[in-house]
């Protein structure tokens, strides 16, 4: 979620007396990465704060939109932290790679215990963070690889893990194997959860289909970014993503006979018209049909939702490197969504707290109607984000979890 060389202002030191290591990403880089985390935090804050998006208008448009995509872009985003922890553009080998490689193992260790704390709060989100962990657990043996094979592994993964999955669901369903699996696992007697069938396969963010998002951002940080045209590049593959998956889920749907009518049976009448793109489809109520691998809903764990996801990601990750380059002026008015960007970690924790506290305490808080009674909710949010983050990265390098978060990976340093 987040990299340790958070983007500190300009040293005043001349180029000449700088020396900056090769490995380093460039300062607007940087930046331009923690503005599409940002923009990532906030669309997630709209998902878990604002009202539903059946309110419709421009306001249930711009809400949908985040829906998955926010965390998909999350995701992405992930691999980058990943690449740069471990070495970029080259990977660091021999006691310096060892010692990256423990620091992910540490990161990982502590965003899984963080995130299986914040789902004991018994707070509405669907935590992501114990995913994340394990995420990084599972793709850490890849990060050797280059941009080209990276990208094929992710493409891979969309094509089958998919398919996989669905099999396997189905397997539980006709099953007790996985309730035998949770009885002996350690994690879920700890966490109070479905452990590691949870997060391989039932979860809202199974490690299984959420792996290939972490690959596609570790293809794209070995990229040089620099050299022109790689950022219009990427601004093209992630159109065409986004059109293969989300129009390639219409096709489908509209081809294949009797598809919509089997996907709104599954789900009790929900729009299946929308499935091609939109959460509002809902969910299989009484086992998942096969018609359901044709969705591309946010959510949906299909290929074509995964396609359609990583294709937005990737824009928006190359529509904020070429703000922070190019746009100094609009750079400066979205230092706000930057600043959030840096303290993700700390954004994102925190969020999930006032949830708690104001929806156990208060009763205020994560309106869940059709009416706008959550948006005023959600701008408070959003302002406080925006305003904590910004007066903090005015003086510090990293958010204050980040800052715990690093501290808590230095005994990698004593790895020989």
């Amino acid at each position: 979620m987040t990299h340790d060389a958070s983007p500190a202002a300009p040293a005043a030191a001349s180029p000449e007396r700088r020396t900056v290591p090769s490995d380093a990403p460039t300062t607007g880089r940087l930046i331009g990465i923690d503005l599409a985390r940002g923009l990532a935090v906030l669309g997630m804050f709209s998902v878990h704060v604002g009202p539903d998006v059946t309110v419709g208008g421009p306001v249930g448009f711009l809400l949908e939109t985040a829906r998955g995509r926010s965390s998909a872009l999350f995701a992405v985003l992930a691999g980058f932290s990943l690449v740069i922890i471990t070495g970029r553009p080259r990977p660091r080998t021999g006691r310096a790679g060892r010692q990256a490689a423990v620091r992910v193992v540490i990161r990982a260790a502590v965003l899984m215990v963080l995130g299986y704390a914040l789902t004991a709060l018994g707070s509405e989100v669907d935590v992501i963070l114990s995913c994340y962990g394990l995420l990084f657990l599972t793709v850490l043996p890849l990060h050797r690889l280059r941009a080209a094979t990276l990208a094929l592994v992710a493409a891979v993964g969309a094509l089958v893990l998919p398919q996989i999955l669905y099999a396997v669901r189905k397997f539980i369903e006709e099953g007790t194997w996985a309730d035998a699996v949770v009885q002996v696992d350690p994690l879920a007697r700890i966490s109070g959860t479905d452990g590691v069938v949870e997060l391989l396969f039932t979860g809202d963010y199974p490690a299984l289909t959420w792996a290939p998002f972490l690959i596609a951002g570790m293809a794209v940080t070995r990229l040089d970014l620099t050299r022109p045209g790689t950022r219009s590049r990427l601004a093209l593959t992630g159109g065409a993503f986004a059109v293969l998956g989300y129009g390639g889920s219409w096709l489908a749907l509209h081809l294949v006979p009797h598809a919509l009518t089997t996907i709104a049976s599954a789900t009790g009448g929900g729009p299946a018209s929308s499935a091609w793109w939109s959460d509002t489809v809902g969910e299989p109520e009484n086992g998942t049909p096969l018609a359901w691998l044709l969705v591309a809903a946010p959510h949906s764990q299909t290929t074509f939702s995964i396609l359609g996801n990583t294709g937005v990601a990737l824009a928006v990750v190359a529509a904020c490197l070429v703000v922070a380059d190019r746009m100094p002026r609009l750079i400066r008015v979205a230092t706000p969504v930057s600043a959030v960007g840096t303290t993700a970690l700390t954004a994102y924790v925190l969020h999930i707290v006032a949830l708690w506290l104001l929806t156990d305490v208060w009763h205020v808080a994560a309106v869940e109607d059709d009416t706008m009674a959550g948006l005023p909710v959600l701008l408070a949010v959003m302002a406080a984000a925006l305003l904590s983050a910004t007066a903090w990265t005015r003086h510090f390098r990293r958010g204050p979890l980040e800052h715990l978060l690093y501290t808590a990976t230095r005994p990698a340093r004593h790895v020989k």
